[in-house]
């Protein structure tokens, strides 16, 4: 088409130009609307006073049109003037995608732009179908060959255009199988069990296991290949692969043709090269030995092995070819693994970029990998991992550029992107427990681009009320020794908490130091005091008074177990004395945690075991002891992942303040006063041990899922929750990615929970166990996290506090 209309305005211009030649005193351009006369003039190669002759003419038309700036030029003469008319093509001033549900509009931009498609751009009507077929090849690309585009062109003023593409994607083609031709020795099963596109539904069936892309297919077929030559099939070959599709473009069907060859072993393994590891110490590091099937895998791991030392200790470009020789004959092939670990390489200079707000020194002490040392990508990859999880960048990319004129020293270019650090939130939620929750925050992660760490908080729910200020330096000293401080100010009312009716008014403050032991140990102590106003159920009563003419005295009388605690001097009777409590805490924890991620790990593991003492001099005496265990395994690479959890707590008193714990025989049935029989475990009318205000409780919507909050345990004789001094959980966890959704704070999850809270540890029995299934989502809003539990008891007893739904909104504490 392009050609047609070319030809035709060179004719029209032979003929207008033929007529006769003069000489041009004057060129004027007449139809321009957004372009300029000198745009024109800059392609015309033609100047007043040159000899109009038809080549120049065609000439002229040809270079105009080439720019693709005009949808018709012409060339005429008034007089010894040359008049060139134009009529200019539009811009596109707006490009619209609707429909595009599958596919982001942001995504679909930058291959339109690739067409010469974009705002800005000269509009071409004879390239609509270009947008279209792009469109389409776009989606077929994801397996959409449903799909249908439409395009409009809207024009506007000033020669302009707006141009909309409207999609109807239709549903995803998807596998309906995939047959294998050729496999002898493993059955199509088997061969087809790694595939991501295969016709399974897979672990849960949004997942889409069985939908076709083209890059799913390529993946699958490569996975074939290494599927054999991990095996010993060194001659393996696919000898050709058929898509078809049906009719209704809904179903695909794959078939794939295979050679297998035959099994060979690993002869010898020969080391050549520059073997500066030593060969006893490189053959350490490979895989694979004489008399072995071959394997792909092996070859592959011993090479990085080998790679991967050589890297950490300066040899940043080193290269290691495995080369087999193969004896068909025998059915044997010699692997020889060639090493040329290059030049030693050092680092001349780390530089950051991209740190607008935090210094230099902040990202610089997070480095392992120092100026002046040798090169080590694994102090590089702890570098990385260090700076990651600080939390207020949001991204980081390390790149080693070759120093220019050498060839043994590197630099460390280390580019971040910011996040911000600080945050004022005012969020609002509701929990079942805590009813209607109200919090104002301000958090400040990198005070002053300086690393350290400053809030304040303020959070008020039916049941709960805090206010707390906190400052953290992470590098007290230059060895990374951290020092905190923080203050709180809380009032809780336990019995609106399924615990039994007392509230506590709690004012604590004290430091803490953090010491770094290894890239994944830390070790935390902390100092500090608290003082609790503990107001517990109970009644006034008179009280005769000393002298026969005064009035009468009135007295505070407390519920049983928990008043005894606080009855100090036996009287039956609680002063103002009494019901306040002075602790001065000295705490420790200890933590290993390899996590790949702080809210969804996959791999890694965490361990973290605590230590808390209400040192003499405080009110009462007593200790408290912890352990928490975390276990992440990947399944495949979508971000699904098999977990267990367990997590022990015990406490007990050693200041000899022993009052008697009676406990009655399990299954009592005690009436908690509205009528309502109820079984336990455990009836408490005496507390011993812990005291009461510092038990463990259980149940709740991130506890032991499936049972009220706190509802677990040990009751008094009102059959209200007491806790205990010993409590466990266990259970493990299937967590697996939702569809369309990228944020790393939502997750959902098939859970088991198991556990309970006991008096003390001699209480500990197997047939008190509670257990509950479950599933449940996670979400990290900005108001704070959103959890929805759907659980079912799988062990639970008569008169447990259960509940299928549960869940919180907003911040919880």
């Amino acid at each position: 088409m392009k050609r047609i209309c070319l030809l035709l305005m060179l004719l029209a211009a032979t003929g207008l130009a033929s007529a006769e030649t003069f000489r041009i005193s004057d060129i004027r351009v007449d139809g321009l609307q957004r372009l300029s006369e000198g745009n024109i003039f800059s392609y015309v190669p033609l100047e007043v006073g040159d000899t109009m002759t038809p080549s120049l003419a065609r000439s002229t038309i040809r270079d105009l049109w080439e720019t693709g700036f005009f949808d018709d030029v012409r060339l005429s003469r008034e007089g010894d003037v040359l008049v060139v008319t134009v009529e200019e093509r539009p811009a596109i001033s707006a490009i619209s995608i609707a429909g595009n549900r599958q596919i982001k509009t942001e995504d679909l931009m930058p291959a339109l732009a690739n067409i010469g498609i974009a705002e800005g751009e000269i509009f071409n009507k004879l390239e609509l179908d270009r947008v279209r077929q792009e469109m389409i090849r776009q989606y077929y690309s994801r397996g959409y060959y449903a799909v249908e585009v439409d395009t409009n062109v809207g024009e506007l003023s000033r020669n302009r255009v707006n141009l909309s593409i409207v999609v109807e994607e239709g549903a995803q083609a998807r596998i309906r199988h995939i047959n294998i031709v050729g496999n002898e020795t493993f059955s199509e099963e088997e061969l087809r069990d790694d595939f991501e596109s295969d016709s399974k539904l897979g672990w849960f069936f949004w997942q889409g296991a069985n939908k076709y892309t083209r890059e799913k297919l390529s993946g699958d077929l490569e996975t074939l290949r290494s599927y054999y030559l991990d095996r010993g099939y060194l001659d393996f070959s696919i000898e050709s692969t058929q898509v078809s599709i049906s009719e209704d473009k809904r179903d695909i069907f794959v078939t794939a043709n295979v050679r297998e060859g035959e099994v060979y072993t690993v002869s010898d393994v020969v080391l050549t090269g520059e073997l500066i590891l030593g060969e006893e110490a490189l053959r350490r590091l490979i895989m694979v030995e004489e008399g072995d099937t071959f394997s792909r895998k092996q070859v592959e791991q011993s090479v990085n092995n080998i790679t991967t030392v050589l890297s950490n200790i300066g040899y940043a470009f080193a290269n290691v070819n495995p080369v087999p020789r193969i004896d068909r004959d025998t059915l044997e092939t010699e692997l020889n693994f060639f090493i040329d670990p290059g030049k030693r390489v050092y680092v001349r200079r780390v530089e950051f970029r991209g740190n607008t707000q935090t210094k230099d020194e902040v990202l610089r002490r997070e480095m392992r990998q120092f100026e002046g040392a040798w090169f080590s990508q694994s102090a590089i990859d702890r570098s990385k991992l260090r700076l990651q999880r600080l939390g207020y960048l949001d991204n980081v990319n390390v790149e080693t550029p070759a120093v220019e004129g050498t060839d043994d020293q590197v630099d460390i270019v280390v580019s971040v992107e910011e996040q911000p650090s600080g945050s004022f939130q005012v969020g609002f939620g509701y929990s079942q427990v805590q009813g209607l929750i109200a919090s104002i925050s301000v958090q400040q992660d990198n005070f002053l681009g300086s690393g350290r760490r400053v809030g304040f908080a303020v959070s008020h729910s039916d049941i709960y009320t805090q206010a707390s200020v906190n400052y953290t330096n992470p590098y007290y000293t230059d060895s990374g020794i951290s020092r905190g401080f923080y203050a709180r100010y809380t009032e809780f009312d336990q019995g609106d908490a399924n615990i039994s009716q007392f509230s506590t008014s709690q004012a604590a403050a004290g430091v803490n130091f953090g010491f770094p032991l290894s890239e994944v140990d830390y070790l935390r102590f902390g100092l500090g005091v608290q003082d609790v106003d503990i107001n517990i159920g109970g009644r006034l009563v008179p009280v005769d008074p000393d002298e026969p003419d005064s009035p009468f005295e009135y007295r505070y009388v407390a519920d049983r177990p928990l008043g005894i605690t606080l009855d100090e001097d036996g009287d039956g009777f609680l002063s103002p004395d009494e019901r306040s409590v002075t602790t001065y805490r000295l705490d420790g924890t200890w933590s290993r945690d390899s996590r790949n991620h702080y809210l969804n790990p996959t791999t890694g593991s965490l361990h973290r075991l605590g230590a808390e003492v209400a040192l003499p001099g405080s009110t009462r005496e007593f200790f408290r002891l912890n352990y928490r265990f975390r276990k992440y395994w990947p399944i495949g690479d979508n971000g699904m992942a098999f977990s267990l959890k367990g997590d022990v707590a015990y406490g007990d008193a050693y200041d000899n303040y022993d009052d008697e714990l009676g406990i009655q025989p399990i299954e009592p049935e005690l009436s908690d006063g509205r009528g309502r029989e109820c079984q336990l475990d455990e009836v408490v009318t005496y507390d011993t041990g812990l005291p009461f205000y510092e038990h463990f409780y259980g149940g709740g919507v991130s506890d032991i899922r499936g049972f009220d909050d706190n509802s677990l345990g040990p009751k008094d004789q009102f059959c209200r929750s007491v806790g205990g001094d010993f409590k466990v959980i266990g259970g493990f966890e299937l967590a697996f990615p939702l569809p369309n959704i990228e944020s790393s704070g939502t997750r959902l999850a098939w859970f088991v929970d198991v556990g309970n809270v006991y008096s003390d540890v001699d209480s500990f029995e197997t047939d008190l166990l509670r257990a509950s299934t479950g599933l449940s989502l996670t979400w990290q809003a900005p108001v704070g996290p959103i959890i929805i539990n759907v659980a079912t008891p799988l062990k639970e007893r008569e008169g447990d506090e259960t509940q299928i739904i549960q869940f919180s909104f907003g911040q919880t504490f």
